[in-house]
């Protein structure tokens, strides 16, 4: 890949992540409360749809752009011809490494976003001295694997697009799918980053947690805040794709 292909990749992918992180933010918190262990009116119920947005604004441009800047150099170092069979595997591989690699942006900022969602009355700045007080740079990364592997599972949605509309509503369809399906994960993911500090949640483990909630509230459970969850990506997937292709366009 160019550098001037670099540089555009890098600017679409972080404009298009500040976008979605913040048109969207109010749906996520929704989410974030309805999966939350005390439930959704202890939570905050729809007061303080925006507390710990700080977080999300922050981090949202690097992570965007982390992705995408990892993506698109990965899929050049893989290119294939367009007609060759293995493209699509060349877009999963590609955007698994993006995942893995924004993950290291995302999850210390998901960490004190979630819990400054459910504790609105805290502060984002507060509930990140807290965290790093008490629990220490590893406490910004509770539920790392649980959401790379949660993001990696939707990852095949990337796909070779021609025009920023096409992106946007394949975007938009893949992506509700997905939302619908890694639900489980997303819980379990929300409920190990909320976890009290030495509790067995706490530890990481996403097939314990996914366990606890099935065990506690069974299929409910494990898919609550799919509808905000689905609507928010869906809508992402619209936004963020089609602002990516978009702005990439006119920077090159």
């Amino acid at each position: 890949m160019e550098q001037r292909e670099s540089w555009a990749a890098l600017a679409a992918g972080g404009i298009a992540g500040v976008f979605v992180d913040l048109i969207l933010f109010p749906l996520d918190t929704v989410k974030t409360r309805l999966q939350s262990p005390q439930g959704f009116r202890k939570a905050g119920g729809f007061r303080g749809i925006y507390a710990g947005v700080p977080s999300t604004a922050i981090g949202s441009f690097p992570n965007a752009a982390a992705f995408f800047i990892t993506y698109e150099n990965v899929k050049s170092v893989l290119h294939h011809d367009s007609t060759s069979y293995l493209t699509p595997v060349t877009h999963m591989v590609a955007a698994s490494f993006g995942e893995v690699v924004a993950c290291l942006i995302r999850v210390p900022s998901e960490v004190v976003k979630q819990r400054a969602q459910v504790s609105p009355s805290a502060g984002t700045f507060r509930i990140l001295s807290h965290t790093l007080y008490h629990e220490g740079i590893q406490g910004l990364y509770r539920g790392y694997k649980s959401t790379v592997l949660r993001e990696d599972l939707w990852s095949w949605k990337q796909g070779h697009v021609v025009d920023s509309w096409q992106s946007a509503v394949c975007g938009a369809f893949a992506g509700g799918f997905a939302a619908a399906v890694t639900t489980p994960l997303d819980v379990a993911k929300t409920r190990i980053m909320l976890a009290k500090t030495g509790s067995t949640t706490a530890g990481g483990n996403v097939l314990a947690a996914l366990g606890g909630i099935w065990r506690t509230q069974g299929l409910s459970g494990l898919f609550a805040g799919v509808v905000p969850r689905m609507a928010a990506i869906s809508l992402g997937g619209f936004i963020f794709l089609g602002t990516y292709e978009k702005t990439r366009q006119l920077l090159l």
